[in-house]
């Protein structure tokens, strides 16, 4: 099988694409991995959209199915496969194109794959009509794959967390410029970089108006927003936080703890529009693994990060990411880590085993943990995670607080549930809550499988739901 291996190949332009089938033009689009993907996801759909291409979320009936791809673990790389070979299935005249990290780490990997008809690499993914004149199948499969250091434009993107238009995922950043040692991300997206201010307020002001009760600030590394052109994320956290038009509440995806200065903590603490909850990597507790990681803080400033937050917000919900089974580990390198997330006042984790990834410094380290106890160590961690979560909703009970309601779909006939400002999953009766409210002041009062049930005290919001514009999923 062969290649073509080009940068600007192919027609742009705005005018809809010749197609076998003119009668109608579909795409139907799937994300792996984080939210950051399923933000560039929709910012390429509408793409199509604008060229009055029709979005449908069933793959069976597109003329183009899209796939953005995920390279943190083996499994997303999997699933690639597997999706595309479903797919083509049920659709064998579908035009497949996978663009996404997998698809800049290893293109021809995916061009391998039977029936993929374009891959897109990370500089590329943004420019779909400049290089693909038609979106007729073809036995040659096509690479669009720039070196990553090439990668160095910023490419807003925003995508809707349910068709209510509940929660709005920002990108404000991309790239990572750190060199941790199991990590892909600086391989397969580039540098470190962002844009203006401006061009993020204008955004979250958009997304505001349109109704959603909720954006989260997402990127690779948030807290390195506007190192490169002169400015900071506290400054465009100052700005959201000041900005009048932007009326959504706001919450930090994840920040680096070496990132999350007292400046940021103290601005949640005191803000009314930003959520005080925190979701802070942590990797491991372990010093000596830190450093085999090269993370770029250690266990003491990391404590040190959770007494400040705790200290101005005890409210606070802090979410952790821990990685078990990283090479080196020893059983004594994983006991002290399970002592020190213990002894923290965090909220959850988020549990991932160590998986081998091609050309990182960490594949090629001494002493792999067998498998098996990678699986141990993860078991005993979610366990922990759930044991914090009990406890952290149990210091809850009694409080007042705001819920942002999920969309409808998720309500039962019992329940309708949302997400506290402090990230808290609560339910509440569904009789008392009709259908088009959006937030309501709450009372928590008891823990259930469901989540936390609460008492209604105010209906505070209610979706326009007959103005929204179509949106993205």
């Amino acid at each position: 099988m062969g290649y073509f291996v080009g940068k600007e190949h192919g027609v742009g332009g705005t005018n809809p694409v010749n197609l076998s089938f003119n009668d109608f033009m579909r795409i139907n689009a799937h994300t792996l991995g984080c939210k950051l993907n399923n933000a560039e996801t929709s910012t390429i759909v509408e793409q199509f959209r604008s060229r009055n291409w029709e979005v449908t979320s069933d793959s069976n009936a597109a003329n183009v199915f899209l796939l953005n791809t995920c390279s943190v673990t083996s499994n997303a790389e999997r699933e690639c496969r597997q999706i595309v070979r479903r797919v083509l299935r049920e659709n064998p005249d579908a035009f497949i194109v996978v663009t996404g990290c997998y698809a800049q780490l290893r293109p021809e990997e995916i061009a391998s794959i039977d029936g993929v008809d374009v891959v897109l690499g990370a500089k590329e993914k943004f420019n779909i009509f400049s290089n693909i004149s038609d979106f007729i199948k073809n036995d040659t499969p096509k690479i669009f794959s720039s070196e990553i250091d090439e990668a160095t434009d910023f490419h807003i993107a925003a995508t809707a967390d349910t068709s209510e238009r509940t929660r709005a995922f920002l990108k404000v950043q991309d790239g990572c410029d750190y060199t941790c040692t199991y990590c892909t991300i600086p391989m397969a997206r580039g540098v470190s970089r962002s844009t203006e201010i401006n061009e993020i307020l204008f955004e979250a002001r958009r997304l505001s108006n349109d109704g959603f009760g909720e954006i989260v600030l997402s990127g690779v590394n948030v807290g390195d927003f506007g190192a490169k052109t002169g400015s900071s994320f506290f400054e465009l956290v100052q700005a959201l936080e000041f900005d009048e038009a932007v009326t959504a509440r706001i919450r930090i995806s994840s920040i680096e703890p070496n990132l999350l200065t007292d400046e940021i903590i103290e601005l949640v603490a005191s803000s009314k529009k930003f959520c005080p909850h925190f979701h802070i990597p942590l990797q491991s507790g372990s010093d000596n693994v830190l450093k085999l990681m090269q993370r770029r803080y250690n266990t003491s400033l990391y404590r040190e990060r959770i007494l400040k937050v705790k200290q101005v917000m005890p409210h606070c919900g802090i979410g952790v990411d821990v990685i078990v089974g990283f090479p080196g580990e020893t059983e004594d390198d994983f006991l002290k880590s399970l002592e020190f997330l213990t002894e923290l006042e965090i909220s959850y984790l988020h549990v991932f085993t160590y998986s081998e990834r091609p050309n990182t410094k960490a594949v090629t380290m001494k002493q792999p943990v067998p498998n098996d106890i990678r699986k141990k160590r993860n078991k005993q961690l979610r366990i922990l995670s759930e044991k914090k979560l009990q406890a952290f909703y149990r210091s809850q009970i009694g409080t007042v607080a705001t819920v942002l309601f999920e969309d409808d779909s998720k309500m039962t006939t019992t329940f309708r549930g949302g997400y506290t400002e402090n990230y808290v999953r609560v339910v509440v009766p569904t009789k008392l809550v009709p259908l088009n409210v959006q937030t309501a002041t709450i009372k928590l009062q008891e823990i259930s499988d469901e989540g936390v049930v609460s008492d209604l005290i105010k209906i505070t919001g209610v979706r326009e739901t007959n103005t929204f514009l179509p949106i993205l999923q």
